[in-house]
């Protein structure tokens, strides 16, 4: 007997008794349409306004008007080390030591930044494994990186194959890497896969890599916020993310990356090298000669955007404030929900690619009656003021986001769903 009932006072019921409800309030949501109030199913793509990063913008503002270059000492939250603002919060979410944790940049950059230091091919160990299905931009990176150290995509570039169950399987791996035994210098995989939004195993895939010889690098943009990460424990060599999405800091934002504990004694000469990666206390002497700085730092390049890191700074105090054991039971909950609302009212017509025992908050829906226009369904969702997320051929991305959706918000989906799909059958 399932837990759950398909209607709207059992749904709110659940939004009663959820602890983390007052957090909604705290973003700002899109109005109404058609005089439908906006249910936001979109934060795997952009999160939600944080009403404080709206605050720690306008204060930076005012302080740059206020104090001029004198910001770097005697803003609020001086400018200079303004990074560091952001230090203890990304170690909690990505379970890290602080030491291990940086706010730069954004995600391809990264990528690129901490490829430079990891990716060091020869002529035997060379291959880089990626996911067929990889999100286009670690794709594009990762066929530079070959191309830049003298080798072709056709040789060097191997795809792990999802099955006929679209799903990644750990075996699959195994098998790559013992057909290519000592050919692979580096795995660049998702903690969290952008298209079915499966949750991978972090832990066994570093684990692989080590046993393996080779170095492994996450991607982490669908994961961080989203579910709990132990990547110091897990000893990945790097990891990187984009903070726009489940850390709702908004269009472009400042992103992040890790580079575990073994690595931090690095001397500067393995690394792209800018003046931030400089030891502090002389960076300002402007020497011709590098001293390198301790820790992750050493592979900042440049001083902080400070506009586009208050959005984050605000985030993670409200990460912190919720707890992201807390948020990740709640998202169970929403997606389990919404799992059975599905079964319920939608059998074999609407279904999931999204593996029920590995989802965070995304559940990536696939239109399997041939009979609809899945295009026109996701059309008519919007005209019904539900923000989602399409993908060719026929998948419609939701993610239902513990921080300010609701049990409600999963079950008016529901509903304009059925409708989206009534209309699609009346054409």
């Amino acid at each position: 007997m399932s837990a759950f009932e398909a209607t709207r006072e059992f749904a709110r019921s659940l939004d009663a008794a959820d602890e983390l409800r007052s957090f909604r309030e705290q973003f700002n949501l899109p109005g109404e349409k058609g005089g439908l109030k906006n249910i936001y199913l979109c934060g795997n793509s952009l999160g939600l306004q944080p009403k404080l990063a709206v605050q720690y913008v306008h204060e930076e503002l005012d302080d740059w008007g206020n104090l001029g270059v004198e910001g770097h000492f005697s803003a609020r939250r001086p400018w200079m080390p303004y990074h560091r603002i952001a230090t203890k919060g990304l170690a909690y979410l990505t379970g890290a030591q602080e030491n291990e944790v940086l706010a730069m940049n954004t995600l391809t950059v990264n990528l690129h930044v901490l490829m430079t230091t990891f990716y060091r091919p020869d002529a035997k160990r060379n291959k880089i494994v990626i996911e067929s299905t990889a999100f286009p931009s670690d794709r594009f990176a990762v066929m530079s990186q070959l191309r830049l150290h003298g080798f072709e995509p056709d040789d060097a570039l191997i795809e792990w194959q999802p099955r006929d169950d679209d799903q990644l399987h750990i075996d699959d791996l195994v098998q790559i890497l013992d057909d290519h035994a000592g050919e692979i210098a580096l795995l660049l995989l998702p903690g969290v896969q952008y298209y079915n939004g499966q949750v991978l195993d972090m832990a066994q895939l570093c684990q692989l890599a080590s046993d393996n010889g080779c170095a492994i690098g996450l991607d982490l943009a669908h994961a961080i916020g989203n579910v709990p990460l132990a990547l110091h424990d897990w000893a990945p060599d790097f990891a990187a993310w984009c903070s726009y999405k489940y850390m709702n800091s908004g269009p472009g934002a400042i992103g992040g990356a890790f580079v575990h504990a073994k690595h931090l004694d690095a001397d500067g000469t393995r690394q792209l090298l800018g003046w931030w990666g400089h030891e502090e206390s002389t960076r300002f002497k402007m020497a011709p000669t590098f001293a390198p700085a301790k820790g992750v730092e050493l592979w900042q390049l440049s001083n902080p955007p400070i506009l586009s890191l208050a959005p984050v700074i605000a985030s993670l105090e409200i990460f912190a404030a919720a707890g992201i054991d807390n948020l990740r039971e709640k998202s169970l909950q929403l997606t389990g929900f919404l799992d059975f609302l599905l079964q319920e009212g939608f059998a074999d017509r609407i279904g999931s690619l999204t593996p029920a025992d590995a989802r965070g908050c995304q559940m990536s829906l696939v239109v399997r009656d041939e009979t609809l226009n899945a295009r026109a369904i996701f059309e008519s969702l919007e005209e019904l003021n539900v923000t989602a997320d399409w993908r060719e051929p026929n998948v419609i991305r939701i993610a239902p986001v513990p921080l300010y959706n609701s049990f409600e918000d999963v079950y008016d989906f529901s509903k304009r769903l059925e409708l989206a799909i009534e209309r699609n059958e009346q054409k």
